[in-house]
């Protein structure tokens, strides 16, 4: 979209906001899927020892349907192809980066969706209630996948957002974003199951993250730690847990043991909903879109 206007010497500042707020708005339903590199400084967010600037991502718009979207995860790693959802719709998405449309494949109803994974051939999604959905990756393509599976009451009745697979040790864990016993014991519960081949699931462990050791490691208490997020990185196996509300990127062992924090720029990262690795260790979180702009997936290079 092109801004042409005639701007009186006396109106220049108000026309000039005016043409700002307009462009922007073009920008969005024309160039929405265009990559982006953007550069921002981010105070306290990128140490001299980690492996991220996380103030120079390359962003990716996403088109209409993907405005809020949630969670993602690439297949074996690779970056040719992202899977995501978002949280309205029980649909699974797919595109490449930087692609003008997605295509999708429905799997349930309705709904408030906040997670995606891949283990076992097999994709499964996260309701905020701790319901999962899983379904066969041959299912991909077909406009409704079929042997979908429901699993209820896995998990302890509370609000959950985050869901990722260790591949390597064929485990899935789901974490919890809020519920009245984390808030009493000021941490947030992580549940292990180990996966099947046929993706039944055995509980295998529960986890405490510490608020306490977040606190301490970010310097600060302003408000209560609620995840949106995690992934594991599969070259330090440390886990990297994304809060949206808190703006806050946590760096733990494998363990859940809080090694690290970084803070996140919130003119970069709207709302942080989801975060992947590829197979090259590049760190991926998407964004909810907002006024001014398209929901999005920044990538954040790993430093040689």
């Amino acid at each position: 979209m092109k801004c042409n206007t005639t701007i009186l010497a006396s109106g220049f500042i108000i026309a000039s906001a005016f043409l700002n707020v307009s462009c922007v708005n073009g920008n969005r339903d024309d160039k929405q899927n265009d990559s982006t590199v953007v550069t921002s400084s981010t105070s306290g967010a990128a140490k001299s020892d980690f492996p991220y600037d996380l103030a120079n991502p390359v962003k990716y718009n996403m088109p209409n349907n993907l405005f809020e979207i949630s969670g993602i995860v690439f297949r074996n790693g690779d970056p040719k192809e992202i899977f995501a959802i978002q949280d309205e719709d029980g649909d699974l998405f797919h595109l490449a980066l930087g692609d003008k449309e997605s295509k999708f494949t429905k799997f349930g109803g309705k709904g408030d969706y906040e997670d995606v994974t891949i283990i076992k051939n097999y994709f499964i999604v996260l309701k905020s209630n701790g319901e999962l959905h899983t379904f066969p990756v041959a299912e991909l393509g077909k406009p409704e996948a079929a042997n979908v599976t429901k699993t209820k009451d896995l998990v302890p009745k509370a609000e959950y957002e985050g869901l990722a697979a260790d591949e390597k040790n064929s485990m899935i864990y789901v974490l919890t974003k809020d519920s009245k016993p984390d808030s009493k014991a000021k941490a947030s519960s992580i549940y292990g199951f180990k996966v099947a081949n046929d993706a039944s699931l055995t509980a295998a462990g529960e986890f405490s993250l510490s608020h306490k050791a977040i606190e301490k490691a970010s310097g600060s208490s302003k408000s209560r730690f609620r995840p949106s997020a995690l992934a594991k990185n599969p070259k330090t196996n440390e886990w990297y847990i994304l809060s949206s509300v808190n703006k806050l990127l946590v760096i733990t062992d494998a363990d859940f043991k809080v090694k690290a924090t970084h803070a996140l720029d919130p003119d970069l990262f709207n709302q942080p909903e989801g975060i992947a690795f590829d197979r090259d260790n590049n760190l991926y979180i998407s964004n909810e879109g907002g006024n001014l702009s398209a929901g999005n997936v920044l990538m954040f290079k790993l430093k040689k």
